[in-house]
């Protein structure tokens, strides 16, 4: 018989003596596991030790999520070819990410939004529309959205015209939104200029920003007049510049022409512009191109005519730019009192009547001259005209 050596209180330790043979054969019965201490079964730790493990799946699983939102918002778009993007006022982020989204700017609209949030902090993107290149990441789009730095488009007012002419080319432009103003400024009020705005920019917003620059722009320019000038006030000196920018487009005759009216009306000779003719006819609607001016016209009394009232008219009768309001404002000293074209596109000037007449007459057999090389130029042209028709008609005949 065999059985552990010590004992019966070395049951469980000690080598083992087989009581039999078989015995000896048989395995050993493990001896069980230690049992767990009462802390170990403690449910609060039970708890603890499933929190832990869920805090550390979520924290992987948000690190996953935050580097893959991240490359998607800072890697390249989907956008294949530059394309414009308008961004209406008052539109919210997430109304801003669906539309990008719609067009195929960008890959999700819940990272754009996100990543938007994080890089604008306290600022917004702003209204305008915008010039998005191929290939822009979402960090880039919110980051040109984020600067303004709208597409401009240019409203360009020529020197010259009346606001009557101003306020039609404000209505034909289809970039520019919104009516008109409900009253027209007055004549002369409107700086012509180049003005750039964005898309989504009102007409009367326009016409707001040329008064404004025009107001400026005379400030500058009557401060700066000459001190001998027999002009009164600045709208005086807006009146005589209307005339002068009517008179000549050349930059460098203003000045002269100015001087010549600046000296009439030192000497009290009225001013016979032929411009102010046209306005006291027509206003500020213009002359129609096919009607000339008759001798009738010059006669015909009106606040606008110089060949009949003393001094100014009353008003502009267009809106001058800049160079001819400084033209006015520092005229070149001549004695010169009469110009008339010299079919060049300029004008010859005179100091006397005399002289003056000459040049008038010139300027006159310019124009015949040119009048009948155009109308032989036409004849011309019908000759050949009836020419080619006689032939083609003979070899159809021949045929």
């Amino acid at each position: 018989m065999f059985g552990r050596a010590g004992g019966k209180n070395n049951a469980q330790s000690g080598p083992i003596v087989p009581v039999s043979p078989s015995q000896a054969l048989k395995p050993e019965m493990a001896p069980p596991p230690p049992k767990r201490s009462r802390r170990a079964r403690n449910q609060v730790v039970v708890f603890l030790n499933f929190l832990l493990s869920l805090i550390i799946l979520v924290a992987i699983v948000g690190i996953g999520v935050f580097w893959y939102g991240k490359t998607e918002f800072e890697g390249p778009g989907p956008l294949d070819q530059t394309t414009d993007f308008m961004v209406r006022e008052g539109a919210g982020l997430n109304q801003i990410a669906a539309g990008l989204e719609s067009q195929g700017i960008i890959t999700n609209q819940r990272i754009f939004s996100l990543g938007a949030k994080g890089v604008l902090g306290d600022d917004t993107l702003k209204a305008g529309e915008y010039e998005i290149k191929a290939g822009s990441s979402m960090q880039e789009i919110v980051e040109l959205m984020q600067s303004g730095k709208s597409i401009l488009h240019s409203f360009t007012v020529p020197e010259g015209q009346t606001v009557q002419q101003i306020f039609d080319r404000l209505k034909a432009d289809e970039m520019l939104q919104g009516d008109m103003p409900d009253e027209m400024p007055p004549e002369g009020a409107l700086l012509p200029e180049t003005y750039k705005f964005s898309r989504g920019t009102t007409r009367a917003e326009i016409v707001e920003q040329m008064a404004k620059a025009q107001v400026r722009a005379l400030e500058q320019v009557w401060a700066r007049r000459a001190p001998d000038l027999p002009l009164e006030s600045p709208e005086e000196l807006v009146i005589l510049a209307s005339i002068v920018e009517k008179e000549t487009a050349r930059a460098d005759e203003r000045p002269r022409v100015a001087g010549v009216f600046i000296n009439r009306l030192n000497r009290g000779i009225r001013l016979q512009s032929d411009p102010t003719i046209i306005y006291g006819l027509f206003g500020g609607a213009g002359k129609p191109s096919d009607r000339p001016i008759y001798k009738s016209d010059i006669e015909k009394p009106t606040p606008y005519n110089t060949y009949v009232i003393d001094r100014l008219p009353p008003t502009p009768i267009a809106n001058p730019g800049r160079e001819a309001m400084e033209a006015v404002a520092n005229p070149s000293r001549t004695n010169d009192l009469y110009f008339v074209a010299d079919g060049t596109g300029g004008h010859a000037f005179a100091q006397t009547l005399d002289e003056h007449n000459s040049n008038v007459a010139r300027w006159r057999r310019l124009e015949s001259e040119r009048e009948k090389a155009v109308a032989a130029e036409k004849d011309a042209a019908a000759k050949a005209a009836a020419d080619k028709a006689a032939k083609d008609g003979a070899d159809t005949q021949g045929n």
